[in-house]
């Protein structure tokens, strides 16, 4: 996988060779946590919050992902002092905390810029232009993947599937999708971005701070889901064809009825 990865760009915004000093680093490369950071910001009001969000689940332990969110929108990643509060409200070890912590490639366990911005370069997308998206913003933005700009405003990272494939390829700012982006959009998004304009995705609601997008995540609704388009029309073209033949799904009733006459 890392072969997929492009080191930074050099001086002269040329990509370096394989070389030991432009080595390619992939998310599973990067220390587990930042136990060097002892301030933080998880203090009783926040606690309050990740309470309210076990107390969604049967199971508490099953609350630990949005938990995990709701720490990143605090923190900005997933900290040390994050793992321990998860673990100690949901009764769990602080190895198990960390264990899925690091596991999962949206939590983060460096600082985030203020736009978190992701290039699908999984097979479709590549093909249709991901690789040159990807490689143009790293000259654009002079950072390596998994990097942030100087000015704390963009993080850049290659990503796998955002299961939007007839769309391709696919940019993510935040988590909202812009559709069949150009390396030329690509860099009119960032640019726009990082002078303080608002920006709106192909489908979704308006681009907020990732930091915001994250407390969404971890269950505290915006107001803003019903915001912008959904689906493209390529999204909706099976729904469209069983209109035109008026075919439906089957009537769960019925196949129950089924299934007793089977077991009798």
């Amino acid at each position: 996988m890392s072969e997929l990865l492009e080191p930074r760009p050099d001086a002269d915004g040329r990509h370096g060779e394989h070389t030991p000093e432009h080595q390619m680093k992939t998310y599973f490369d990067e220390p587990s946590l930042d136990y060097e950071v002892t301030e933080t910001l998880i203090d009783d009001g926040v606690r309050e919050e990740l309470l309210q969000i076990a107390a969604r689940y049967p199971q508490p332990r099953s609350a630990l992902l949005p938990m995990l969110h709701l720490v990143q929108s605090v923190e900005g990643r997933v900290t040390p002092a994050g793992i321990e509060a998860c673990a100690d409200l949901l009764g769990l070890s602080t190895a198990d905390v960390s264990g899925v912590a690091t596991f999962y490639t949206m939590y983060k366990r460096k600082p985030v810029g203020k736009y978190h911005v992701g290039v699908c370069t999984t097979a479709l997308c590549a093909v249709l232009g991901g690789d040159e998206v990807f490689s143009r913003l790293q000259s654009h933005l002079g950072v390596g993947n998994d990097e942030t700009t100087d000015d704390g405003m963009v993080t850049l990272e290659h990503l796998e599937c955002n299961a939007a494939c007839d769309m391709a390829p696919v940019m993510m700012v935040n988590w909202e999708f812009f559709d069949r982006t150009t390396p030329q959009r690509a860099c009119e998004v960032v640019d726009a971005l990082r002078a303080g304009d608002e920006v709106t995705p192909t489908r979704g609601a308006r681009v907020v701070s990732w930091q915001q997008a994250e407390r969404v995540l971890a269950g505290f609704p915006d107001g803003r889901a019903d915001e912008g388009p959904t689906s493209g029309p390529t999204s909706r073209l099976g729904l469209r064809i069983a209109a035109e033949n008026g075919w439906s799904a089957p009537d769960p009733a019925d196949f129950r009825s089924d299934q007793d006459e089977e077991t009798s």
